[in-house]
């Protein structure tokens, strides 16, 4: 697992730029099931319990938040747009890899000494429109001898570390690349059992902009039921309150009960709530009023699909560092098996019918 969990943190993929972090998934998935590539480039996996059982969505979003280069100054710096949530107050100083055709070039966000700010300055927040990548060019015709071309995907350099304690896992793309274990996990253990449905192990891309390849995968695979993995907000840290994020490391999985594009169906809910009771699995439960998931899409396809969101606290995601506890992960994994288990035609006939 912590082989898996390099692999994937460490790939790089921005929103758009997924490539990298598929061709991980697919070396995963290929030993369970049948792979497919939608053309957004998100990644679906098929496992089939019973041919003729309901169709359960399992999806992950491939992309991390990263920049993309747009502009290239005469002195060899390169401007950037966000691709995704980034805070300004996170930028600044932080060592990227600008992803070009000829390879990953190092960088740094570049950041003024503080000896040189005057008052004002110093309590301002930079705009990241005024800040830019240091490659150590010394001109556009060198940054551009070097294979950097506007366009190019950016993504931080965060790789995966054991903290002193080492059930806490810290590396940079944990939202989602997270859920993209679990999903293959999932489906890894499911290959050893009898479960009465066909489960579809999907990565989505450009969830990190707007939730699109969960709107191609979802009319692909045509489920019956969706389980949307992400990571939740973990609220243990100093200054975030119980009603900003109420998940903790440790703790067990989070499923989210409300965000900006779904509301959790209230009869799926109370299956995961059941099933983790009869499991022994901790249980937390958090909001996310001002973002959405890839949930958001599949619970909109046809004639609506039961979807809920479920996945482990991290701290600190949309940032170069993350922090996730592998307990977290493991009881995230256990609950879905179980899940999955109970998910017969019988039982999401009766979910179809309304919460």
């Amino acid at each position: 697992m912590l082989q898996l969990f390099k692999d994937l943190t460490e790939a790089p993929g921005a929103s758009g730029y997924e490539g990298p972090v598929r061709d991980v998934m697919r070396r995963y998935l290929e030993a369970i099931g049948e792979v497919k590539v939608d053309h957004l480039g998100g990644i679906i996996a098929s496992h089939v319990g019973q041919e003729s059982g309901p169709r359960i969505a399992l999806a992950a979003h491939l992309d991390e938040i990263g920049l993309l280069v747009t502009r290239i100054t005469d002195d060899g710096f390169l401007k950037f747009q966000p691709l995704g949530g980034w805070w300004d107050h996170v930028l600044l100083g932080m060592r990227v890899e600008v992803i070009t055709r000829s390879g990953p070039i190092i960088g740094v966000i570049g950041v003024k000494p503080p000896h040189i700010l005057g008052n004002e300055e110093r309590s301002r927040m930079v705009d990241k429109k005024a800040m830019y990548i240091d490659i150590g060019a010394a001109s556009r015709e060198e940054a551009v001898s070097w294979g950097v071309r506007p366009g190019d995907s950016v993504v931080p350099v965060g790789p995966l570390t054991p903290m002193r304690n080492p059930d806490l896992l810290l590396a940079k793309a944990w939202d989602n690349r997270v859920g993209c274990a679990i999903v293959i996990e999932t489906l890894r253990r499911l290959n050893n059992e009898q479960h009465p449905n066909i489960v579809f192990g999907i990565g989505n891309a450009q969830e990190e902009v707007g939730l699109r390849g969960a709107a191609t995968t979802t009319y692909i695979t045509q489920p019956d039921i969706g389980i949307a993995i992400d990571t939740a907000i973990a609220g243990d840290m100093p200054g975030v309150g119980a009603d900003d994020a109420m998940s903790r490391l440790g703790q067990g999985p989070a499923l989210l009960l409300i965000d900006g594009s779904l509301i959790a169906h209230a009869g799926l809910r109370h299956l995961v709530i059941d099933v983790a009771a009869e499991e022994g699995i901790p249980l937390q439960f958090d909001l996310m009023p001002g973002g959405g998931t890839d949930g958001g899409r599949m619970h909109i396809f046809g004639s609506g699909v039961p979807t809920i969101v479920i996945g482990p606290p991290v701290r600190y995601i949309h940032s170069a560092s993350a922090i996730v506890h592998r307990r977290d992960i493991e009881q995230t994994v256990q609950l879905l098996v179980a899940l999955i288990r109970r998910l017969d035609s019988a039982t999401v006939q009766r979910l179809q019918q309304g919460p």
